[in-house]
This record gives structure tokens, sequence and C-alpha cells, in this order.
């Protein structure tokens, strides 16, 4: 995503889409309400009532105030619904059009007023943080993930046919040998800038013997872990020796709060969680970091109770709290989704 144009004293923003990864920050930036301006594609019917109608596609430049948006991981569009505020005059205005926002396209948003939170969004998105490529693996089993702006992903897990009770070395060549060829295939089809190779015990370094490969060797970052599997995944993203190497990596960031609201929990500390103790929390001034699940946020853009919500998000940040945003896709945004989609890191204990 690039910003092409800023005009906040107006509370515009212009912007280029540019990868598929933009979408999704939209998705959770454009709320109801807002104006949406854009190049789309609409039908027009052309000839009077006497003459026989005609149906033309024509590309035109429209505004429409935003009621509806449907985005799903799996799809290349993000769809922006709503009435038309602003066309040429053969538009009618005041009826409905739905924009739909890909990669290429330059979009106009206008809020009634723009959150830090979202203008943050934006300008993560904008750096596009370097992605990450994470192994476990034991001596036998190897699991790939990568991380990027919204979290990780897992891309794949290859098992090697090594008998436990009669270890060969021909078994164990094999399977390295494998592993290594998916390190290659994977550096090759993503902009990896970093990988993470992580195992219990030896199996990290007895792999990187095999590798011979220099400049192969200088993307490896070196770490231990317990478990193999999505477990170990999230097992590296809190390791101290990595917080260097992800510092750039929402995922490792996310992980590592979730994991201190847990341990707040855990230990009946400075927390609060669900949405009424969260803006109960939020009205007391207590709120130092507030989380929020995009899930939890599609949800509510349907409630009445929506505008209440980014009240109290303004709120917060007016209190001095910092406000992240949370992919429910994630393994931090699921877990923060069975606390009910939002919590927060307090400055001081809520009496309970």
């Amino acid at each position: 995503m690039k910003i092409i144009h800023s005009d906040l004293k107006h509370n515009k923003l212009k912007l280029r889409i540019e990868e598929l990864s933009d979408l999704w920050f939209l998705s959770q930036i454009i709320e109801p309400g807002d104006k949406l301006t854009a190049k789309t594609e609409r039908k027009l019917i052309l000839g009077s009532k006497e003459e026989k109608h005609r149906v033309k596609k024509i590309y035109l430049v429209l505004t429409v105030q935003v009621e509806k948006l449907d985005f799903h991981d799996y799809s290349d569009v993000l769809r922006v619904s709503g009435k038309i505020v602003q066309a040429p005059e053969q538009v009618p205005l005041g009826t409905y059009h739905t924009i739909n926002v890909q990669p290429g396209l330059t979009i106009q948003i206008e809020k009634q007023s723009w959150l830090d939170f979202q203008l943050r969004q934006i300008r993560e998105a904008e750096k596009k943080p370097p992605e990450l490529l994470v192994i476990v693996l034991d001596r036998d089993e190897a699991s790939f993930a990568l991380l990027d702006s919204r979290g990780y992903k897992m891309l794949s897990h290859i098992k090697g046919n090594v008998q436990k009770k009669r270890y060969t070395i021909s078994n164990k060549s094999n399977f390295y040998s494998e592993v290594i060829s998916k390190l290659r295939e994977y550096i090759g089809r993503y902009p990896v800038w970093r990988v993470i190779l992580a195992s219990p015990a030896f199996w990290k370094e007895e792999l990187l013997k095999q590798i011979k490969d220099t400049e192969l060797k200088k993307k490896l970052t070196i770490a231990t872990c317990f478990h193999t599997g999505e477990q170990g995944i999230n097992e590296v993203l809190k390791r101290e020796e990595l917080k260097q190497v992800l510092a750039d990596a929402r995922a490792s960031k996310q992980a590592a709060l979730v994991d201190k609201l847990l341990t707040e929990i855990a230990r009946d500390g400075k927390y609060a969680y669900g949405y009424r103790e969260t803006m109960d929390a939020i009205q007391l001034g207590a709120v130092d970091t507030l989380l929020i699940t995009s899930k939890l946020m599609k949800e509510l853009r349907s409630k009445p109770e929506f505008l209440s919500f980014l009240n109290s998000i303004r709120a917060a940040e007016s209190a001095g709290a910092k406000i992240l945003l949370l992919d429910s896709n994630s393994s931090a945004g699921k877990q923060l989704d069975g606390l009910g989609g939002i919590a927060a890191l307090l400055r001081f204990k809520l009496n309970r």
C-alpha cells in the first residue's frame, strides 16, 4: 500500500493498493459511514422508455457512503457497498453500487475522523515489513511457516522415512535433503529476508552441516524449541534470542502481548478482558494496551453500539493507550477471540 496524498485536515487519504495483504488492512480500517472514492465499472441503461433499452458497461469515478464490506482471506477482492453520494450526471445519486477494491486500484477514504491506530495500520502496511520463514524440526519431521505483516501462516509439514531403531545415514541424509529442497523452494517463491531454524536438541545443527551454500547460510538464525508443528512455531515467536530478528514482525509482537495478557490473568494481575469489563477499564483510564481482534471489529460494525465502541477507542487513545488490532486467523488472534475478542493490559489493577 502507498499513500498518494494525505489531507487529514479534511480527513481524506488517497491510497494505491499494491498487494493482496493490503486488502486485509483496509477491511479493518474502512467502516460504515466512510466515503470511498474510486474508478469502478457500472452498468448504464441507455435509451428512452419508448426505445428498446440497451445496457452498457462503463468505467467512471464514483463515491459511495459505505454500508457493507465483504472480504475473505481466500479472495483477491474487497467488496465495498453503499449509496452513491458523488458521481457524473448520468449516474443517479442515492442508488447503490459496489466498488471492487483490488491491487492496482487507487482509492480515497474520507472519514468523519481518523483514529491514531488506523493511521498506524496504514503506515505499517506501507512499510512492508520483511517476510520471515520459520522451520521447526526434529529427527524426522519439519514444519514450515511464513511470517508477514499480518501474522503467520503454516506452509507445509513433511515427515521423513526415518525409523527410530534403525536410524541409517542414508535415511537421515534423504530427510535433510528434502528439508533443504523445501527451504530453497520457499526462498525462491517468497521475498524471504531471514530464516529462523529451530529444533529440540541438536537437529538444527545437524541440518546446518548439510547446507553448503554460503549465501543461504547467511539467511539462517538458529533457535531452540521444545516442540514441533504449530506449537513449535508459537514457541519460537516468544524466544528471547529472536526478539531482535523478529522486531519488525507483527506476529511476534502479538504473540508476546497475548502471552503477557494470559500471564496477568493467571496471577490475577493488571488485566481486563471481554467487552463490558474492557469498556469499564477504558472509562477508568486504566488501559495501557488495548487488544482487539478483526472478528470482533467485523461483528460490531453491524451493531448499533459500533459508534459508541469507536468513541471508547478514541477515549483510550486520548488517555495514552496503545491500540493493537489482531488478525483472528493468527494464533494470537484465536486466543484473544476465546476471551471475547477484546482485552487490555492495564496501568493498575481493577477491584473485582
